[in-house]
């Protein structure tokens, strides 16, 4: 059983890890909190893809590097324990002296998958696995669908009015959505890779699939269609 405090430290873990949004794919989303007496005294997060992990940024914050062996450690994901675009974080949880580390989610990634979880413990560490665990896997859904089921983490998105339709009679555009539902679909945008849609869709609707009612990149546009579409349609160059 947990206490308050250890969930605490693991939402601000996942407030940390939500900075990264957009920028460390296909790296996961991470937080790290190092608290000494009740008091955090490092934070850290992962900011880009192939730059310092989050474990990494929250040790580098500690002043006091002394306090570090009688700290927690807090971390929304399995620190990683292979070389990579960066050395692995167990090695240098390790060699700090930390003692005691508390994880979220289990790393499912081949390359980890459990070992990061083992090298610190069999160097002593004590390492606590699970804590809000299922909130830590909707957080990293993608990352998590990527390496689980092989495949994307995929949102299915239609508009339909009150009594079922998704579209009028006739072939003139039928506006549904509401000013709220539509901030909400560019916020989808602007959060995942790509957009998909038939080739029904572009030839009637014309669609841009940008993301303009909210702050983000733009995803890819993809059609599916048998044939190509020409050269006039806005999902070709926006």
């Amino acid at each position: 059983m947990y206490l308050e405090n250890e969930k605490k430290y693991m939402r601000r873990c996942f407030q940390l890890s939500k900075l990264g949004l957009g920028k460390v794919a296909p790296n996961p989303m991470v937080g790290c909190v190092i608290v000494h007496n009740d008091k955090i005294i490092g934070e850290g997060f992962h900011r880009q893809f192939g730059e310092p992990h989050a474990e990494i940024n929250a040790l580098n914050s500690v002043a006091n590097k002394s306090l570090l062996k009688d700290s927690v450690l807090y971390v929304n994901l399995e620190p990683c324990s292979h070389y990579g675009k960066t050395p692995p974080c167990a090695l240098r949880l390790i060699n700090e002296g930390i003692k005691n580390v508390v994880v979220c989610n289990l790393d499912p990634n081949p390359k980890v998958a459990g070992r990061g979880v083992t090298m610190l413990r069999d160097a002593g560490i004590e390492v606590s696995v699970g804590l809000l665990e299922q909130e830590g896997w909707v957080l990293n859904r993608r990352f998590f669908t990527y390496h689980t089921k092989h495949r994307p983490y995929i949102i299915l998105k239609w508009a339909q009015t009150t009594d079922g339709y998704i579209d009028g009679i006739d072939e003139k555009p039928l506006l549904i959505s509401s000013n709220i539902t539509k901030a909400l679909v560019h916020q989808m945008r602007a959060e995942e890779m790509a957009i998909l849609v038939g080739t029904k869709t572009a030839l009637k609707d014309n669609p841009k699939l940008h993301t303009r009612r909210w702050f983000g990149k733009n995803p890819l546009r993809i059609a599916v269609d048998r044939n190509l579409l020409g050269f006039n349609y806005y999902i070709q160059f926006g």
